[in-house]
């Protein structure tokens, strides 16, 4: 997977639940941005960016040792935190206008949302 990330970015989702036998791999990874498949000898040169994302409080993660605390050193390097979108309910009807303004385009519809549109929100 982080192969055919290649010259792009790996989206690591859900990143607290990683298992302890697979951190040290990742972590191996950031710091030499080098992979081996399995079947191969040779190890070879990856450049990806990496994004991680989780709803799972790492440090604590940490803390309890299910999670290693250099891999979390290695991917805490920007750190945002958003409010899950119903803690933001503003900015619905801005994302509706968007989904259907981008995916009309991709389909070759017309179709739009009145700014006024009643948002049972």
């Amino acid at each position: 997977m982080i192969g055919a990330a290649r010259d792009g970015t790996l989206f690591l989702d859900e990143i607290g639940e990683l298992g302890l036998d697979m951190q040290p791999k990742l972590l191996r990874f950031l710091e030499s941005n080098e992979v081996c498949p399995i079947g191969e000898v040779t190890p070879f040169q990856v450049d990806v960016r990496v994004v991680a994302a989780t709803n799972s409080n790492v440090e604590q993660l940490v803390e309890e040792g299910r999670f290693r605390s250099d891999l979390f050193y290695r991917l805490n390097i920007l750190r945002l935190t958003l409010k899950p979108l119903r803690e933001r309910r503003d900015e619905i009807p801005a994302l509706v206008q968007f989904f259907l303004t981008h995916f009309a385009a991709e389909h070759k519809k017309a179709t739009s949302a009145s700014p006024k549109t009643r948002w049972n929100i």
